[in-house]
């Protein structure tokens, strides 16, 4: 049954709302402003909030059920991190409010910059750029400065690992440079003598994911950073991964001069949809410069009586403003409520934990799935959604059937040089149950994609929307709702 629009539960004579009568003069629009046929829908409030309520529970959402979305980590987000969002302190304030009002907001905003310092082992971050890939594009915008600053303009070239996220090359593309693809070895490292036969007086430097795709941690970054630091290129981390590292390594102490935090996935703020999202970038001493304004600095050392001030700062270099603003800053304290409350132990934790649920689940589904690598796993994993014995079923078909099971599909066909790949993240919130009744699921589907393959072909079959025809959605897509 198709759920009714809004337009179709109209009737004429409802009204869902009562305006107050006018306690100041009426104003006369000039006619040419007034539009006299608009077709909005006739609803009582009731009609309303129904209609919205049966959309919202078809939904499915991190806080309904599990959400394996291998490289996003959507894991569960504490109500805490809500509550304090909400704060009328937080919720209530203004960008353009003078700093000495918001002096609560900039203090939560110092510490923060300090402690993903500390959690990267970068020398200063910025709370700017609004998501991973604009965080991406930040940090390669501030190699190139780097190098330009120099008077290296030659250097344009950024080398990308084929297990690299796929907005990687993207944001090279953006920011004027050529993206250089690196393959892989056998064991799903860098292949090192590749990279040696690369390197050169051209490459502005090297973007990394680790753990990447595969959800293998780089063997070789210590060799990886030392080639890339020979030839006169600079390391970007991409920290979407960076979940798996929490508290027992940092970025920063492997080589890394440049990296963005994904807080919307790291450190738990509800994401999806198009945001919210907040990609901070982070830098090494010989990058902190070129970091976007505004940083925010404290002018004055608190003392016994009085608290410290503080306010914003522009870097010497900066490579100027990369959003409106101050950053995402609901999206901040979410991230500063979450961290202040694991602490350093509990940060660790996270990543061990998150690394145990995804070698537990591979060991699992080892056997009945084809692993990408034969390698314990960090924080995520690949297998291959398809078996030769069961020809015309692949990674879209198991994804789709997992519908029916209750489960959201993990990511699948990425990364793309693992045939039908389905990469699996569980992350460290979920439960040994949960993990279990996943791979029950997984097992049955590989059982059905033997014996009942239609079933797969035809999935998904108890939601409110069948399968869609995702080719005629790409290329003829429906952006607006028929008003008749």
């Amino acid at each position: 049954m198709t759920e009714p629009t809004i337009y179709e539960l109209s009737s004429p004579g409802r009204a869902g709302v009562s305006l107050p009568a006018l306690d100041v003069d009426p104003t006369t629009f000039p006619p040419a402003l007034i539009r006299t046929e608009l077709p909005l829908p006739q609803l009582a409030e009731s009609d309303v909030v129904r209609h919205f309520l049966r959309l919202s529970q078809m939904n499915y959402s991190v806080d309904k059920g599990f959400y394996p979305l291998g490289s996003c980590t959507m894991k569960y987000n504490p109500k805490i991190n809500e509550d304090t969002a909400r704060l009328p302190g937080f919720a209530c304030v203004h960008p353009l409010q003078d700093p000495e009002t918001a002096q609560g907001c900039l203090a939560l905003m110092y510490e923060l910059q300090g402690w993903l310092c500390e959690i990267s082992g970068m020398a200063a971050v910025s709370l700017q750029p609004a998501a991973g890939a604009h965080g991406e594009l930040t940090g390669v915008l501030m190699i190139r400065a780097y190098h330009r600053d120099r008077g290296q303009e030659n250097r344009r070239r950024m080398l990308i690992p084929n297990s690299a996220h796929g907005t990687n090359p993207a944001s090279v593309a953006m920011a004027g440079m050529e993206a250089v693809e690196v393959p892989s070895d056998a064991n799903g490292n860098i292949d090192l003598a590749e990279l040696q036969k690369l390197c050169g007086e051209n490459v502005a430097g090297l973007m990394l994911t680790n753990p990447n795709t595969l959800g293998l941690f780089e063997e070789n970054i210590l060799a990886v950073a030392e080639a890339v630091h020979a030839c006169g290129g600079l390391l970007y981390g991409d920290g979407a991964n960076l979940n798996a590292l929490l508290g027992i390594v940092r970025p920063g102490d492997l080589g890394f001069d440049v990296m963005h935090f994904n807080l919307h996935k790291t450190f738990s703020t509800p994401h999806g949809g198009g945001g919210p999202g907040s990609g901070p970038v982070g830098a090494t001493a010989k990058l902190a410069d070129f970091l976007p304004a505004p940083l925010v600095g404290m002018t004055e050392a608190g003392n016994d009586e009085d608290p410290p001030l503080y306010g914003f700062r522009t870097p010497v270099k900066t490579i100027g403003r990369m959003r409106a603003f101050n950053g995402n800053f609901g999206v901040l304290v979410r991230a500063a409520t979450y961290i202040r409350m694991l602490g350093a132990d509990g940060l660790r934790k996270v990543a061990e934990t998150a690394v145990l649920n995804a070698n537990y689940l591979r060991a699992l589904l080892k056997g009945t799935y084809k692993l990408s690598h034969e390698r314990t796993c960090m924080h995520e994993f690949v297998a291959e959604g398809r078996w030769a014995d069961a020809p015309g079923v692949g990674a879209g078909d198991i994804a789709k059937r997992l519908i029916d099971y209750g489960v959201h599909p993990p990511t699948v066909k990425f990364p793309l040089i693992v045939p039908d790949a389905l990469m699996i993240e569980p992350t460290e919130t979920e439960s040994k149950q949960t993990l279990d009744s996943f791979a029950d699921a997984m097992k049955k589907i590989a059982e059905e994609a033997h014996s009942h393959p239609e079933l797969l072909h035809e999935a998904p079959h108890n939601t409110p929307v069948g399968r869609l025809d995702e080719v005629r959605a790409a290329k003829q897509p429906i952006l607006t709702e028929k008003l008749s």
